[in-house]
């Protein structure tokens, strides 16, 4: 990989990016945005071939690049998200919410350690933190977002929807489409994704 993107997105789970990020993404759907999946393994309700194909057709509508990587879900080497980082040299990275998910804590923590000023890795100027919205209906979640993206909800609803395997009774489109519509009521907008800002460089 030997391209420069704009935006990077880490996402532990195929479908984090859009229920974090799908706003975001599609803002920028015509600059460069990569998304780095943490795994992807059989489920019980579809094969793993067939949840690459509905990141493909995610990615297609969203209009972005995508690595999935070969380690089983949740088994991943901090040094490649480093390498990642280096590979791709993004202006800005979203990164999940460590809320009370034992696989996104992980993430996070793999992130700030990739993340952090040094002298030989890629700098990225500008970090932000995502959430995902079913968390936030649950003890230990506290996330409090102080930058705030205006999104197309319809276009967020879709893409999530595009992940149809994973469409479940814990996270419906009406949980997006609220959460949306209070980060909006936050920023002034109708409908606005929220991020927490870890570091911003002007």
């Amino acid at each position: 990989m030997n391209k420069k993107y704009q935006t990077l997105i880490i996402s532990p789970h195929c479908d984090d990016e859009v229920l974090g990020c799908g706003g975001v993404i599609y803002n920028r759907k015509d600059d460069d945005v990569f998304v780095y999946y943490l795994g992807v393994d059989d489920f019980h309700v579809i094969s793993k071939e067939e949840r690459i194909k509905e990141v493909q057709s995610v990615a297609n509508f969203l209009n972005f690049e995508f690595k999935i990587s070969n380690n089983p879900v949740n088994n991943f080497r901090k040094q490649d998200i480093i390498d990642l980082i280096n590979q791709t040299q993004p202006d800005e990275v979203f990164i999940p919410n460590p809320s009370f998910n034992q696989d996104h804590k992980e993430v996070y923590e793999a992130c700030l350690i990739a993340l952090r000023p040094h002298d030989k890795n890629f700098f990225v100027k500008n970090v932000f933190v995502y959430e995902v919205d079913q968390y936030q209906t649950w003890a230990g979640s506290e996330f409090t977002p102080n930058y705030f993206e205006k999104i197309d909800l319809d276009k967020k609803i879709y893409a999530y929807k595009l992940h149809k395997s994973q469409v479940r009774a814990m996270r419906p489109p009406e949980l997006i489409e609220k959460f949306c519509y209070i980060r909006g009521l936050s920023s002034n907008y109708d409908y606005a994704e929220g991020f927490f800002i870890l570091r911003i460089i002007k």
